[in-house]
């Protein structure tokens, strides 16, 4: 729902002040949009001042973890005891595993190695190897707000083609990121990722994106990574969300484990590499809040 307010109201956002002195002209900005044909954000995908600031908090504890992680890994390490690690630490801290049961995901992160691409689950019967590339998505819960990102690591000798696939993926998040700006579209943004990275001889995953983040985990919009320029939602100013482009080394195809509906592969078997940061929009760009 979007609706005006009457001029004389309090304003929807927070602030106590009347609705004519805050957010009626950013209202109806918004409104003109939506009569051109334009795709707006509902109210509550729009964050305030306070929402954010708690946003924030969260991915503090959320960087911190992420730190830790890279403080700890190595060859030989086990992907539970990665699991542990961000348990452990992220509980330390004051917050709250986000993945740790949600729809069933049975442990607190998400480690996704060589031709994983997403949603990898820890197991003591996995260990990294000399080599491998590992992509560890650490999402935090912290005093009723959400936060998420996730980095890639090089473990021990990897090859220079690994190397530049994680390089070439958060590279393409820069790219990305240059393209958040207030009144311009979600749809700039994965233009640019797919741009980027088909010319580097790559492709991305079109089934999975990013997200909204704050309030819940996963939230409106869903951002691709192959949308066009001047389509999907128009950026705003108070939105959250994430960029995490998968990146494959081959194909863009991918398929789910039938033993285990959460861990996806690609289809080829060639590695992949994510990179998320959760973004806020501003007046005048974004914020980045994790990385």
């Amino acid at each position: 729902m979007f609706e005006i307010l009457g001029r004389n109201d309090v304003c929807w956002c927070g602030s106590g002040k009347k609705y004519k002195k805050c957010h009626m002209a950013f209202d109806e900005r918004i409104l003109s949009y939506k009569r051109k044909g334009c795709i707006i954000p509902d109210r509550n995908i729009i964050k305030s001042t306070l929402q954010i600031n708690g946003i924030k908090e969260s991915s503090k504890i959320n960087i911190a973890v992420l730190d830790h992680i890279a403080e700890n890994i190595k060859t030989g390490i086990s992907t539970e005891e990665i699991n542990q690690l961000v348990h452990t630490k992220t509980l330390a801290l004051g917050g709250v595993p986000a993945p740790l049961n949600y729809e069933g995901f049975p442990k607190s992160v998400c480690t996704s190695i060589n031709n994983q691409v997403c949603h990898g689950i820890p197991s003591d019967e996995v260990s990294l190897e000399d080599g491998d590339i590992i992509n560890v998505d650490v999402s935090t819960l912290f005093k009723g707000y959400f936060s998420d990102a996730s980095r890639m690591f090089c473990i021990g000798n990897v090859s220079a083609a690994k190397r530049r696939l994680v390089d070439i993926t958060k590279k393409s998040i820069e790219i990305g990121l240059k393209q958040i700006k207030p009144w311009h579209f979600l749809g700039d943004i994965g233009q640019a990722i797919s741009d980027y990275v088909i010319s580097n001889g790559y492709s991305v995953v079109e089934e999975f994106g990013g997200h909204g983040v704050g309030l819940e985990f996963h939230e409106e919009p869903f951002v691709s990574h192959v949308s066009k320029r001047g389509t999907e939602m128009l950026l705003v100013p108070g939105m959250v969300f994430t960029i995490e482009p998968m990146i494959n080394m081959g194909r863009a195809g991918i398929y789910i484990d039938s033993d285990n509906d959460w861990v996806v592969y690609t289809a080829d078997g060639e590695p992949s590499a994510q990179w998320e940061v959760t973004v806020a929009v501003t007046e005048k760009g974004y914020e980045i809040l994790t990385y």
